[in-house]
C-alpha cells in the first residue's frame, strides 16, 4: 500500500496563517497574489477572526500525472489527486486551557495508483496515491507539560507524521520518501500511516537541548482485516471511521539527536534518529505452512505457519554538508534511512532510502530545490525461496526474486509561496522485486522509466 510523504500535511499546517518573510510584509496593503502565503489569503478577514478564537484551518491540494515510457507490467498513463483539510484548535486561545491542541484532518483522494497498476512496484511511484474516497484521517488531542518539554498525544494518529521521518526526503515523490517500503509491505494494511491511522498514545520528551525521545503504542491494523486484506474500502473503514482495537499492538520508540541547529549554532546542521518498532500480532511465514511444507506444495494446507510478533530496527540521518552562509540561500544536504526486519515473516527484510538535495540550484531561484534519491526494497530469502518452490511444483521457470531498486530525479519549483510545480523522473530495476510479467510469467516485469509531474497548492 502506498503512503503519502508527511511533507504534504506539514505544508498544510505550516502555511495556514504564516506568510513568508518577503518585503511585501512591510507594506501596509495586504500582500498581492504572488506574495501571500496562501492562495486565498485571509479570506476577507475570516482567517484572522478564526485565529483569534484559536482555530486554524488549512487546505492543500495535490495533483499528479505519470506515464511509463518503457517497461512495467503494462504501458500507460494516469493522474491522481489528493486534497487534505486540517483543522486545529488552540485550547489556550479558545477557552483558557494552557498547552492543549485538538487536531482533525480529512482526505479526499481521487484517481488510480499508477505505481501499483502499471508497475506492480513495492515502492510505488507516488506517496500521495491511494484508494479513492473521502475519509477521516487524524483525530487527536495533545497536551503539553513542563513548559513544553513534554507532551502527550491521544487519539487517531498516522505514524508517518512523526516517526521515521526525514526532512530532506520530503522533497521526493516516490512513496519511499514518506513511510518506508519495509513497513508499507510488512505490517497489516501497511500500518497506521497515510491514508490510514490508528488509535494510540504518543509521548514526546525533550530532556536536553537537541535531544528528543519519542514513543507510543498504537493499534497495528487500522482496517482490522486479515493480513492479506488491507480493506481500506471495507465497511466503516471506507470513511476512516473504524476505530479498531481487536488485533495486535504496535509499540514504537525513537531517539532523536539534533546538532548545530540554527540560529544558535554556526556549524552545519544535522539530525540523527535511531528507532525500533515491535508488533504483538501474528505474521504469516513467507514459505512454509503449519506442517512445514512449502506453501507452493499442492499437497499442503495452503495456510501459512504463523509467527508470534514482528520487529524492526531503523535509523535516519539528515545532514547539511555544504552551505556558503550569509545571505546565500544555497545548501547541499544528504540523507539516509535504512530499516531491517526478520526475513522469515516479512516479504521485505531490508529497505533503504537515501539521496542528496540542493537548495537554490539556479541563480534567482532561491526557493527551488533539486534532488536525486534512490530506494531499495529487498525481497527476503524466504519469500524468494517460495518463488523457486512454485517453479518446482509447476515444472516451469519462474523468475528469481530479489531487490527492487529505483532512482529518482526531481526539481521542485516554488512559483509562489502557495504554489509548487515539480517535474519528476523515476527509473525502476526489477519492479516488484522480480515479480513475473503478467503477460509472460517466465520473465520478470521489465525495468521501467517513469515521467511525471506534481503540483501543490495551499489554499
Amino acid at each position: 500500500m502506498p503512503h503519502r510523504p508527511g511533507s504534504l500535511r506539514r505544508a498544510a499546517a505550516a502555511a495556514l496563517f504564516l506568510l513568508p518573510t518577503v518585503p511585501a510584509l512591510a507594506q501596509t496593503d495586504p500582500p498581492g497574489l504572488w506574495q501571500r502565503g496562501t492562495l486565498l489569503g485571509d479570506i476577507g478577514g475570516l482567517r484572522p477572526a478564526l485565529a483569534e478564537a484559536g482555530i486554524t484551518l488549512g487546505l492543500v491540494s495535490t495533483l499528479e500525472a505519470f506515464a511509463n515510457a518503457t517497461g512495467g507490467a503494462k504501458r500507460g498513463a494516469s493522474g491522481d489527486g489528493l486534497t487534505t483539510l486540517t483543522a486545529t484548535l488552540d485550547t489556550a486561545k479558545a477557552f483558557g486551557w494552557e498547552g492543549g491542541t485538538f487536531n482533525a484532518s480529512a482526505l479526499a483522494i481521487a484517481g488510480p495508483n499508477f505505481g501499483a497498476r502499471y508497475l506492480q512496484a513495492l515502492q510505488t511511484t507516488s506517496g500521495a496515491a491511494a484508494r479513492p474516497g473521502l475519509r477521516l484521517w487524524e483525530l487527536w488531542y495533545q497536551q503539553a507539560f513542563l513548559a513544553g518539554r513534554m507532551d502527550l498525544r491521544v487519539g487517531q494518529q498516522s505514524l508517518d507524521q512523526e516517526f521515521v521521518t526525514s526532512q530532506q526526503s520530503n522533497l521526493f515523490v516516490n512513496t519511499a520518501a514518506g513511510w518506508p517500503a519495509l513497513p508499507s509491505v510488512d505490517l497489516y494494511a501497511g500500518g497506521p500511516a497515510y491514508p490510514l491511522s490508528s488509535l494510540g498514545i504518543r509521548l514526546r520528551a525533550k530532556p536536553a537541548d537537541g535531544l528528543t525521545l519519542l514513543g507510543g503504542v498504537f493499534n497495528d491494523n487500522p482496517p482490522g482485516g486479515r493480513f492479506d486484506d488491507d480493506g481500506q474500502l471495507r465497511g466503516a473503514e471506507r470513511y476512516g471511521a473504524r476505530f479498531n482495537l481487536n488485533t495486535g499492538a504496535l509499540f514504537i520508540a525513537e531517539l532523536q539527536v539534533a546538532i548545530n541547529q540554527p540560529p544558535a549554532a554556526a556549524g552545519l546542521p544535522g539530525t540523527y534518529k535511531l528507532g525500533v518498532w515491535f508488533d504483538t500480532a501474528k505474521f504469516p511465514d513467507q514459505r512454509f505452512d503449519a506442517a512445514g511444507r512449502s506453501l507452493a506444495d499442492p499437497s499442503g494446507t495452503g495456510n501459512p505457519r504463523l509467527h508470534r510478533h514482528n520487529v524492526s530496527l531503523y535509523a535516519v540521518a539528515d545532514q547539511t554538508v555544504w552551505q556558503p552562509g550569509g545571505d546565500d540561500p544555497r545548501a547541499l544536504g544528504v540523507f539516509l534511512r535504512p530499516m531491517a526486519a526478520p526475513g522469515d515473516r516479512n516479504q521485505v527484510d531490508f529497505s533503504v532510502h537515501g539521496g542528496i538535495t540542493l537548495k537554490a540550484p539556479l541563480p534567482g531561484r532561491a526557493d527551488d530545490t533539486f534532488g536525486v534519491s534512490f530506494g531499495v526494497a529487498n525481497v527476503s530469502a524466504r519469500a524468494a525461496a517460495l518463488a523457486r518452490d512454485a517453479a518446482f511444483f509447476a515444472h516451469a521457470y519462474v523468475p528469481t526474486r530479489g531487490p527492487e531498486t529505483f532512482l529518482e530525479l526531481t526539481y521542485q519549483m516554488q512559483l509562489a509561496p502557495w504554489w509548487q510545480v515539480q517535474p519528476d523522473f523515476q527509473y525502476y530495476w526489477m519492479p516488484g522485486g522480480g515479480t513475473p510479467d503478467p503477460t509472460n510469467p517466465t520473465r520478470r516485469i521489465g525495468n521501467a522509466a517513469v515521467f511525471g509531474i506534481r503540483t501543490n497548492v495551499t489554499f
